[in-house]
């Protein structure tokens, strides 16, 4: 079954979205299925990825509100077993239509479950706020990725995630695990970014990815043309930390599941 992993911040701009759709392709291109789920009504990981979601005509929203079997939404990317549930402008208002409905924190969980034996891994792009949206992807999830961007108020903030985190673990998802934390907008040439990093891995020793993204012209660019990076500029130094990343996490996985056979 597939591992599914959140990718969350209630802060924007902290590069959430440019890890999700990196982390699948990257993910795909070393031989895994991969699913990309649109969880943010802003749909930036859709276009991102070339996908207009004004176009859209079944999305994320259909399944998760009424009912739509997930495999009727689930669209192809370019890059070869890297699918996509795309948002749209309908999700905007899904937060308020789940308030009334049965079970509402699990409607993405019930989604997901129709499909996980598809995929490797099933990637979630949460939207930039900690509201039903984003309890839903926690909810559904095994895991948590959290992007942190190497800036002075890069830990405030953090604090009420994790505490939205240990909640969500406490009442509705007891398995939920923190996978660690993502350093985004790295620049190794400013001293902040180093003491950013360094502060970060003595608060949470063992849950700082050793992948570092750095702050990347041509990262910001990619989205623009529809891209990820892979297919964007796979030279760079942004496709390097992404394609590191990804093998990071396939190795956390291995060393997990070594660790079950091992018992």
């Amino acid at each position: 079954m597939a591992k599914i992993i959140s990718l969350v911040n209630q802060k924007g701009g902290v590069g959430k979205t440019t890890s999700a759709i990196n982390l699948t392709t990257y993910l795909a291109s070393l031989g895994k299925f991969v699913l990309l789920v649109d969880l943010d009504p802003q749909g930036n990981a859709s276009s991102g990825l070339g996908i207009d979601i004004r176009n859209v005509e079944k999305s994320l929203y259909h399944s998760m509100v009424l009912g739509e079997h997930p495999r009727n939404v689930i669209m192809k990317t370019d890059t070869l077993g890297h699918d996509l549930i795309p948002s749209s402008q309908d999700l905007a208002g899904a937060g308020v239509e789940l308030v009334h409905m049965d079970n509402r924190e699990f409607r993405l969980y019930n989604v997901l479950r129709e499909i996980r034996t598809d995929y490797d891994y099933i990637i979630i792009d949460s939207p930039p706020s900690l509201g039903l949206l984003t309890i839903n992807g926690l909810v559904a999830s095994d895991e948590v990725l959290i992007p942190v961007q190497t800036e002075y108020f890069a830990l405030e903030g953090l604090s009420q995630l994790l505490n939205t985190i240990g909640l969500v673990k406490e009442h509705l998802q007891p398995n939920l695990k923190i996978m660690g934390a993502l350093m985004t907008m790295y620049d190794k040439r400013n001293r902040l970014s180093r003491q950013v990093v360094k502060e970060l891995r003595d608060h949470f020793p063992g849950h700082v990815f050793e992948s570092l993204i750095p702050r990347s012209v041509r990262l910001a660019e990619a989205p623009g043309f529809g891209k990820s990076i892979l297919g964007f500029d796979s030279f760079s130094s942004g496709a390097r930390a992404y394609k590191s990343l990804a093998k990071e996490v396939i190795s956390l996985e291995n060393k997990e599941q070594e660790k079950k056979f091992s018992v």
